[in-house]
């Protein structure tokens, strides 16, 4: 995780990415993949707060309730609990060795301390994994989004980023079977993608109003998604040769 500050600006959009150190994976089971999506949401928080006393504090919850874990999450009691945000999220997509970001800062640092704090996730996995040393690369990166267009596409690329799970080398070469990556991509459990075009999985972890909005809303954010993968098809496609 980073050791020195960089100049956020309160109120800015950035696409954070981290990566496993050497690109390990960083997400090897679906237990993974919920204790990061519970951490993205958890250290959200200028509060301190340790995993341990959330969890705790969640079965207690859901022994009165009877809630599911998955739907404890998203319940807007524990939504409205004592949380300072460091930064809105806006979207993000977890993959096996590395996470996207996208995020508005809110608190001066907001960026930096809650990577910070996420680092914590490689706590955990360095204890369930009996490994030791660094999980995450050093320093993240991140790159500030400037305008709407590149906002736009930068939303797409996140999304889109799970292709490469089953079209390797897609950006490059073309994706070849239209359909299965558009279903692919809408039913991608560890991103926000579902949420922004209708579904529920996780819609407590990221603010959504602004980048619909800017997107046209939930059928202008499929279709930009729908074009770009349209636009890659085309690459796949054998050519005639030219005379």
């Amino acid at each position: 995780m980073p050791r020195d500050l960089r100049n956020f600006e309160n109120g800015e959009i950035y696409h954070v990415i981290i990566r496993g150190v050497d690109d390990r994976v960083i997400f090897k089971d679906e237990n993974d993949y919920f204790r990061g999506i519970f951490s993205l949401y958890e250290f959200n928080n200028i509060n301190l707060i340790t995993i341990r006393e959330r969890r705790a504090e969640r079965k207690r919850l859901k022994a009165y309730r009877g809630l599911t874990p998955v739907s404890l999450i998203e319940s807007e009691a524990i939504e409205r609990e004592r949380r300072d945000l460091l930064v809105e999220v806006l979207a993000f997509c977890l993959m096996p060795n590395h996470i996207h970001i996208l995020v508005r800062q809110l608190k001066d640092n907001g960026i930096t301390k809650f990577m910070n704090k996420f680092g914590g996730y490689a706590f955990y996995f360095n204890q369930k994994y009996q490994r030791k040393g660094h999980l995450f690369q050093d320093r993240f990166k991140a790159v500030h989004i400037k305008d709407d267009e590149q906002l736009k596409t930068t939303l797409t690329y996140i999304h889109t980023n799970p292709v490469s799970l089953i079209e390797p080398g897609w950006k490059e070469k073309g994706i070849k079977d239209l359909q299965k990556t558009i279903e692919f991509i809408e039913n991608y459990k560890w991103s926000s993608y579902i949420d922004y075009i209708g579904g529920k999985n996780f819609p407590s972890l990221t603010s959504r109003e602004f980048l619909l909005e800017v997107m046209e809303g939930v059928e202008g954010c499929r279709k930009f998604v729908n074009g770009w993968l349209e636009y890659k098809i085309e690459l796949a496609e054998p050519r005639a040769p030219q005379d």
